[in-house]
Parts: structure tokens; sequence; C-alpha cells
């Protein structure tokens, strides 16, 4: 089976790729019955060089593949019929701006692989740049903390080469006397706590969190059972939130009342509760003022979140009062940073740990006959222009009706 690592096509450029060269040696090294070739590229992260010095096929025609795979979306006149592909499709929740991308898919007979999509039999993703979206994140808003309120000036992260030199960057630094509330338990959140202890900033309890001041940099690490609460006074479960997050109402303005640095490095489910509301901002007791939004739901959970950032323009501010945005050291406003596609900021280091995952959990399916249903689970699309079962809620969608 001969397998391409694509060129990303999207604008704007994504430097980032599933392999980089080294792994894709290993994988090589592990399944010998496998056949890796490289679509050139002008903008990956790792030069086509890099991957030929190595011995791979480095070429502009990969249509003699079995199996694509990308990063971003395909753009739908680069899509070759009746193949394998790999990518994020940014399909499975409906998006109205990828219908088409979807049923071009179908009419291509396109079997679709979503990374999104690649879970274990629990349904736990077990690919992604998850883990990089937290540690840009968290840093990002340090930077604009030292940008704002004059501290010091980190640099960009996307002109650092690894994430090594984003944390020598951090050593450099002193963190202010602040409380900073880290939401999620899952990779995002994890990335973004390994740069709060990398700055050595002290882990507290909740308790202590939410009644007690400090005379040096404090964070909380927030589950779910803690910023929401069953609305008739019983204890909550977490996987019942999961399965049905109706029943709850948020209890976040306990914390809002105690944070200035707010990470949002959670998931957040369809009727789940807002984390705070504008008018909750606007409470003469809300303290925090500055948010790094990791999840970037737009006008929802957080309210401030107003609008995705850019990594070129990652800060902006908003002013609770007129509920409008505003430059991000304005006066009296919340400090936003939403930057929708962080790993982006890290692609060396986030290639590396995607393509070792990928290795890990993906590659072995093709020669073990899926024992572990991971192909099975993460198809949308089939050969024969079909949807599979597991996503045949898309066809409303599809069929343009919703």
């Amino acid at each position: 089976m001969k397998f391409a690592i694509i060129k990303e096509r999207k604008n704007p450029p994504d430097r980032r790729v599933v392999f980089s060269p080294e792994t894709l040696a290993e994988a090589r090294k592990r399944f010998p019955e496998a056949e890796f070739i490289v679509e050139s590229s002008d903008i990956r992260v790792f030069p086509d060089e890099a991957y030929a010095k190595l011995g791979f096929e480095v070429t502009n025609d990969v249509s003699d593949a079995d199996v694509m795979i990308g990063v971003k979306e395909v753009p739908i006149e680069n899509l070759i019929p009746n193949k394998k592909y790999f990518y994020f499709s940014h399909t499975i929740k409906k998006q109205p701006y990828n219908r088409k991308l979807l049923v071009a898919m179908l009419e291509k007979n396109i079997e679709m692989f979503d990374h999104e999509t690649i879970v274990n039999q629990k349904g736990y993703r077990l690919i992604g740049f998850g883990r990089y979206a937290g540690l840009v994140g968290a840093y990002n808003g340090f930077r604009a903390l030292g940008l704002r309120d004059g501290l010091f000036n980190l640099p960009k992260a996307e002109t650092l080469s690894d994430l090594n030199e984003m944390k020598a960057e951090l050593d450099k630094i002193t963190i202010p006397n602040i409380k900073i509330l880290l939401t999620g338990t899952g990779k995002v959140a994890r990335g973004a706590k390994e740069i709060l202890d990398h700055l050595g900033i002290k882990e507290i309890s909740d308790a202590l969190y939410l009644t007690s001041e400090f005379t040096e940099p404090v964070y909380v690490m927030a589950d779910v059972m803690e910023y929401a609460k069953r609305k008739d006074g019983k204890v909550g479960e977490r996987q019942e939130f999961y399965k049905d997050p109706s029943g709850y109402e948020s209890n976040f303005m306990a914390y809002a009342k105690q944070t200035d640095y707010f990470i949002a490095g959670h998931f957040y489910g369809n009727n789940a509760p807002y984390f705070f509301t504008r008018e909750d901002a606007k409470h003469p007791d809300f303290r925090i003022n500055l948010v790094a939004d990791i999840s970037c739901d737009i006008d929802g959970p957080v309210a401030s979140t107003i609008r995705p950032s850019t990594i070129a323009e990652p800060f902006y501010g908003y002013q609770p009062q007129t509920e409008s945005e505003v430059a991000y050291d304005a006066d009296d406003a919340i400090t936003v940073m939403a930057v929708d596609n962080l790993p982006c900021e890290l692609p060396k280091d986030a290639s590396e740990g995607f393509g070792e995952t990928f290795v890990e959990h993906v590659i072995p399916a093709f020669f073990n006959s899926d024992a572990n249903g991971i192909l099975k689970r993460a198809k949308i699309t089939t050969a024969d222009g079909q949807l599979t079962e597991r996503f045949s809620y898309l066809q409303d969608y599809v069929d343009g009706k919703e």
C-alpha cells in the first residue's frame, strides 16, 4: 500500500505536516510493507531535501498513491477520485462553509477519514494537535499580559524555532502576583498546564483559590464539576453532564470573582451552560481581565470571545459595559487572545508529536485488518459515494436541508 504526504494548499498557508522526516522513516522501518512518498512543498516546516536525504521519493505527482495524508482541508479541485484521504475536513459539525467539500468527496467516491474522528472504543480522540494549542495559547496569554502591563516583551511563538526555545524565553520573565484559572482536563488543558508548571507557578486547590489571596502567582485547574452544578442542587456526575448537560447551570461566577487570568482549555458541548455571559461580565465583582480562549467558541460560553483573532494580530479588547471590541490594552477592557489555529505557531513540534501518534494508532490498522476498529470508526464516506452509518446524521447537511 502506498501512502502520500500531500502538500497543504489551504490559505492562509499551514506549515504543519502529519509526518516529520524522522517519523516517516520510523514508519517505514516499522511497516516495511508500506511505501511512503512525499508531495513537494515550498511551505512545509521540513524542506523537501530533509525527506529526500532519508531516501523518500519527493514528487509533484502523487496520484498513484492509495492513501493521501494531510492536515487542513484539500481544495475541491485538488481532490483525486477513488482515494483514501486523511485530514481535518471540518464537516462533522455540519460546518456550512465545507458542505460542498463533503459533497465533492461523495461524488468522487473518496473514502474520508477525519483526524477528529480517529477515536478509541470509548470515543476518546487518539491523535491531534491539542497539546500544542494549549502550550501556545497559555504562552500567548502571558505575552499579552507582558505587553499590556509593560512588564516584559515575549517574542511571538511563530518566530521561535521550537518548544525548547519558547520555554527558554519564559525563563527570562517574572510573573506578577496574579490568580490564574485553567479549565479542562484534556490534552489542551494539559498543554497549558505544562507552561504554568514550567514558570514555577504554584498549583492550589479549589477551596484555597476561592477563599484566599496570595503573595505569589497561583493557579487552579478546574474540572467541569467545579464550574458547573446541577440545577436541582444534587451532586453532579461528569459522565451525566457529558451525556446531557441541560440539567446543569454555571457555577463560574465564584471563580470569576477570584481570577485575573482565565485560560479556557475545556471542551464545550452543545446545550452546556455558558461559563459567563455578557451580563456576568458587567458585574462589579467580575475580576477577570485577561482571557486566553484556546477553545475559541465564538459568541458562546466565554462572552468576551466575540471573534477569532489571528497569529498576525492575536489580541483584542472586550469592553463589558458596551459589549464591544476595543484595543487590547484599553482601560477596563478584558484582554482577549482567541487565535483559532494556535498549533501553527509551533509547526515543528506539533508535526513531530502528531506523527508519532499517527504511527502508533493509525498506520497499524492498515496491516492488522483494522483489529481495533480504528478505521471503521473514523470513516465518514465510502468508496461508493455514501455516508457511513456512524455519520449518516450528515445526510440532511449533504442534501442542503440544514
